[in-house]
């Protein structure tokens, strides 16, 4: 098992025992694969749900760019949900994780079909 496979192992563990989700594996390793080389830096691989800018850059980079939402209050508050969701007192909360569940969050898995 390679070290993506092994990240994806643990991103799907988070979503069960933190999320209380079951994963649809095959969208999770879409979304880690998309996520690119930040799954290996550890700074990269996660998301300071405290910080205001790194929450922004989600909004830009993710849900703007990638899943073509347009701007609005409603990025925000789904960003806040998924944070709520994942646990703000969760320190390591991973990149993945956070863009697998706006993409369910927004019903936008045909950007990864």
């Amino acid at each position: 098992m390679g070290k993506r496979d092994e990240l994806i192992a643990q991103y799907a563990d988070d979503l069960r025992t933190k999320c209380g989700v079951t994963p649809d594996m095959d969208l999770l390793t879409k979304v880690t694969i998309g996520c690119g080389p930040s799954i290996y830096n550890a700074d990269a691989s996660t998301v300071a749900g405290s910080q205001k800018s790194e929450l922004e850059t989600v909004k830009e980079s993710f849900l703007m760019k990638k899943l073509g939402l347009p701007d609005g209050p409603e990025l925000m508050q789904a960003i806040d949900s998924v944070i709520e969701t994942y646990g703000r007192s969760e320190r390591n909360k991973y990149r993945a994780v956070i863009y697998y569940l706006l993409t369910k969050h927004f019903g936008k898995e045909r950007v990864y079909g």
